[in-house]
């Protein structure tokens, strides 16, 4: 179910709209006339582009996922190795002894 409601309202009843919300409602929190913000329970926004795993954890406070995008300039660039013509594999073999 979907409820709107002023700032006001909102404001004046706020445990009425929390626990509205806790019971699975959504409330569109209004400023005359325009919805400005919406109450949902936690775990139910719709982000197709995150992993529901993802999105659970977040739920449960073990991660916080970023608000806006990254950008490659904000890392640095890491140096080229050398590692005479061999491949990581073969790297791993030499230190396990293989």
């Amino acid at each position: 179910m979907e409820t709107k409601v002023g700032i006001r309202e909102l404001k004046n009843h706020l445990s009425k709209y929390v626990r509205q919300v806790a019971a699975g409602d959504v409330v569109l929190v209004t400023d005359r006339g325009k919805v400005v913000a919406e109450l949902s329970p936690p775990g139910t926004t719709s982000r197709p582009d995150v992993h529901p795993g993802l999105l659970e954890m977040e739920r449960k406070g073990l991660i916080r996922l970023a608000t806006r995008p990254n950008h490659p300039s904000l890392y640095r660039r890491m140096p080229y190795v050398d590692m005479g013509g061999k491949t990581i594999a073969d790297l791993m073999d030499e230190i396990r002894g293989e």
